[in-house]
Parts: C-alpha cells; structure tokens; sequence
C-alpha cells in the first residue's frame, strides 16, 4: 500500500533521520545473558546518543517482535522504561514475523503522516537465545490445578491420573515451524531450490559474495557510523561487543561446498547458504520534515511506498518479495530500472534466487502479477551490495529496520535516488518498500 504520499500536508511527511544497531552475533554466544529487552534498550540509547532529540520530543516507540517474553510482551514499552525515558513516552509493539521491524518503521512512518506524532522510534529486536522453551500442553492441563492454587489432596490424585508418560512431557526444542503445514523454513527452501531450479553451486556463490561484501563494507567503515558497542556483564565477568561476529571474509565455494545438506537427504540446502540464529537489535529515528527542520536534524531518506502480501504456505513459502516488491514499484511509480539499490533479506540463497527468477519470468508476471511482460532482472551489483542477512545475520524483527537503516545512509551518502527492500517471512508472507533519498 502506498503511504499516499501526495497526499500528505506539507510538512507533515515522513523522514528517516539515522538509525543505529547492536552487532549482530550468534545466538547462544555473547549476548546469551541479554534478553530482546535489553537488546533494544541497547540500539535505542545508541540511537539517542547519536541522534540526541530531547526526550520530551519523543511521542512514540514502535518496536517489533517474533520471539516476545512472556512476561513482558509489549517490548517497546518495556525499552522505554528501562532507559528511563518520559514516562509519557507511548508505545506498543507489533509481530509479523520477519517482517516485523520493516512494519514498524512504516506504522511509524503513517502515525507522522496522520498526524498523530512528530517524533518516532522504530525498530525491533530479538533473542533466540531467550526463547522460551515451552512446556507441553498435556503437562500444562493436568498441572493447572494444582499451579492454580487448587491443592488438595484428590486435586493432586487427579493431577497424577491425568499426567500423560514421561516421553510426551519433557520440555522440546523450539523451532521456526509452520503451523498449517507443519514445515520448517529450510524446507520450504529446498522446495523452492527444487522447483526453480536453483544449483547447489549458484547457492554456494551467492552466499560466498554476501559474507565478501560484508567484509568489504566492515574493513571500509561502511557500518561503524550505525553499530553501537553493547556492554554485557555475565559469567564471564564485563566484556564489550563491538562489531558484527558472523561474518566470514575468508570463505569461498569451496569450503561451503564441503557442507552437508540441512534439511533434507541429498538437497541443496546447507548451514553456509541459510541465515544463522542471531540475536540483535535494530532502531530507527523518524521525524515529520517540519519537526526535523526545527530541530535541526537532517533526513536521509522518506518512504515512498510500502507493500505487504500473503501467499499459501503450502505454495512457495517464501515467494512473497516477488509479489510485493513489484506493488510497491507500481505503487510509488517506479520501473525496476529505475531503482538505485535493492536490499533483499537473504533467509536463504535459494530463496533470493527463486525471487530474482520469478521476477526476470514473463510467465510469472502474466500468472501471478497480472502483468503481460516480466518486472526485470536486478544487475547484481546493485543487488545487496554490503552483503545481508546470510552473512551478517538475522535477528528476526531487527532485520526490516537495519535495512531501511542501511539503505538510507547509502542513498545519502551516494546521492542516489531510490532504494528497494524486499523480506520473506513465516506464514507466507512478503513486504517490500521503496525508499527515496530526502534530498530529491
């Protein structure tokens, strides 16, 4: 859907003014003892020291989510009180699955548009390695009355009749698995590899150019102006993280060639060519332009059009960048030629591959977009072009909002003129936005 951007009251559109990031790591490894909490109160107080607005100005959080606690699911909330920012400080947190971070700098986006707010964070974070490892349900039903308070003695006897054998009650491992299909994401890539026709060798490559540009943009300096150091105390007493730690500078297809299959006997599909567990956190700082210009802040880029789609899980999982990336092309009155730089979420090789396939397809476009010709082939070296999230990682709501962060600093600093994000996500969804250079 398209922000409605003639629409708008002068002064009254939307701007990215900065973003900032922690170091995306591996999952179980240095931020083991900081929840997705702590996580975003660490981009977001990263994000207020290089972007000082007073508090005061602040109208709104909006964070996103995939693994939420418990305890405290309403993230955004809970980051503003723990930095001790005005407690008039609104906010509310949203979860579309790795779409999420993306959804909340739109929602913010369209609160500054409305009217509602001059002042936004956005963002999202999340800890794999805090997630919740769930009790089995059976167990949960016999126990409930005695958790409940209610525990007499035939309450316990009813409780020890109804508890189902030890095999069914251990606690299990979480996984990413759809609900509908019972399919994990690695599987529905092997499906995708398998159906367009994707090579374990052009999946090898792929992954091999993102780890080389990350390590190109990382020496460069590329991403030190958006990374924030985190301060983490935990049994290994104080330690500071100060950068990315998944990137691989010194891989080649040869070594992700000796990789096994992941998911499935004899597939294509490998640990070296699949986003890694990560955990992170990513925040973005929005403003209305009559609110930066008197502040004094200097925006980066605008949203020029957003789109989100579903398909059927049982299709394609992840083919929903295919479908929305053209929408938000039409909706904002872009060709693909015309676009300067494309950010895709990299959940899998196969799955950017597949897209790029299904977008350079006369067939596709007529089947699925209603469209006579194809929408294009990406140059590659426009396509991701400091790497993404199969070498940098993908804490699953953080992922939208260090995109958006990433390529708004690239349009500034290049003086080009539009950027194109694209993201899969569980449940067989799909976002894409458009992003414009402020200055144009």
């Amino acid at each position: 859907m398209p922000l409605h951007k003639n629409q708008t009251p002068p002064g009254r559109r939307a701007v990215i003014i900065g973003g900032a990031r922690t170091p995306f790591v591996k999952a179980f490894a240095e931020y083991l003892e900081l929840d997705t909490i702590a996580l975003g109160a660490a981009a977001v107080r990263g994000l207020l020291a290089k972007y000082p607005v007073s508090h005061r100005d602040i109208d709104s959080i909006v964070w996103g989510g995939v693994i939420l606690p418990s305890e405290s699911p309403n993230v955004g909330r809970e980051i503003a009180l723990e930095l001790r920012l005005d407690p008039a400080i609104e906010a509310m947190t949203v979860t579309r699955a790795c779409t999420s971070g993306l959804q909340a700098v739109t929602l913010a986006a369209a609160s500054i548009e409305r009217g509602d707010a001059d002042v936004v964070i956005a963002g999202g974070s999340d800890s794999t390695s805090n997630a919740t490892v769930k009790l089995p349900q059976k167990l949960v039903q016999a126990a409930a009355p005695l958790v409940m308070g209610k525990g007499s003695p035939s309450h316990f006897m009813q409780a020890l009749r109804r508890m189902p054998p030890l095999s069914e009650v251990l606690p299990r491992m979480p996984k990413v698995a759809e609900r509908s299909t019972g399919q994990v994401m690695g599987e529905a890539a092997e499906i995708m590899a398998k159906k367009n026709e994707i090579a374990r060798q052009a999946q090898d490559q792929f992954a091999v150019r993102s780890h080389h540009r990350a390590a190109r943009a990382i020496a460069g300096g590329r991403f030190a102006p958006e990374i924030v150091s985190v301060e983490v105390e935990g049994r290994e007493g104080h330690r500071t993280v100060h950068a990315d730690t998944l990137v691989r500078a010194d891989t080649d297809v040869d070594k992700l060639g000796r990789l096994r299959p992941a998911f499935a006997e004899g597939g294509t599909v490998t640990a070296g060519n699949s986003s890694p567990l990560t955990d992170g956190a990513a925040a973005v700082l929005l403003m209305s332009e009559e609110k930066a210009s008197a502040l004094g802040f200097t925006a980066l880029a605008r949203l020029a059009s957003v789109s989100y789609v579903g398909v059927d899980p049982a299709d394609q999982l992840l083919i929903g960048p295919a479908l929305a990336m053209p929408r938000a092309l039409d909706a904002a009155g872009y060709a693909l030629g015309d676009i300067d730089f494309v950010d895709m979420h990299e959940a899998f090789a196969a799955q950017v591959l597949s897209v790029l396939k299904m977008l350079e397809s006369d067939a596709f476009a007529q089947s699925r977009l209603g469209k006579s010709r194809a929408v294009g082939s990406i140059d590659p070296e426009r396509l991701n072009v400091h790497g993404g999230s199969l070498a940098l990682g993908h804490p699953f709501a953080a992922t939208g909002a260090r995109m958006v962060t990433t390529m708004a600093s690239e349009l500034f600093a290049s003086g080009r003129k539009a950027a194109l994000l694209g993201i899969c996500a569980a449940g067989g969804l799909g976002a894409a936005a458009i992003l414009e250079n402020a200055a144009s």
